[in-house]
């Protein structure tokens, strides 16, 4: 099947591209980048991706432009639903490239990660399937959580640790605060 993969970033595409690949997929990867914050974060990620996809000879496409007002425009006054919204635009903005490039269906490297909503994502990305005309494929990649994050490690990816909003920035970092602090009030 010739399939559109929407890519997060390098580490996370380390697992589904070698499945899909094995399952005989023609595989092309999507680099999304409006929801990343801030822009030097972007650039890492898209390094990173480009080092991915060098290595393993795939080919991608890499979103013009950087769009973060939209996305914040998006999200703001739905905070506690953002993803939902994150979701739809970064697989529609997959399903529409998907059929401009008369691929047979798209999916996303967002499967691969345990901190994702899986049954929202599909949801999405089945429902955008059927408005597009481009089947949404879904695959639960998370079995090579650990695959993944090893390989990455051995490749020497710049590895992310927040999802890339600047939502989920601030709840990574607050959290880190807030340990902190904690620590410190034991002393």
């Amino acid at each position: 099947m010739k399939l559109l993969m929407h890519t997060c970033c390098g580490p996370c595409s380390i697992y589904p591209t070698r499945v899909l690949r094995e399952a005989g997929h023609n595989l092309m990867g999507f680099f999304y980048r409006h929801n990343i914050h801030p822009f030097t974060e972007c650039m890492k990620r898209e390094e990173a991706m480009q080092q991915f996809a060098e290595s393993c000879d795939m080919k991608m496409i890499y979103q013009e432009g950087y769009e973060l007002e939209e996305f914040l425009r998006q999200a703001a006054f739905r905070e506690k639903d953002r993803c939902r919204a994150c979701y739809h635009d970064r697989l529609r903005a997959t399903a529409l490239l998907a059929k401009r490039g008369k691929f047979e269906a798209f999916t996303s490297t967002l499967l691969y990660s345990r901190h994702q909503n899986h049954e929202l994502i599909r949801s999405i990305g089945e429902s955008l399937g059927r408005q597009v005309g481009v089947k949404f494929y879904y695959e639960d990649f998370r079995p090579g959580w650990k695959e993944g994050i090893d390989t990455s490690k051995e490749m020497g990816l710049y590895r992310q640790q927040y999802c890339g909003c600047i939502y989920s920035e601030k709840d990574r970092y607050a959290k880190e605060i807030k340990k902190v602090k904690q620590v410190i009030g034991d002393r």
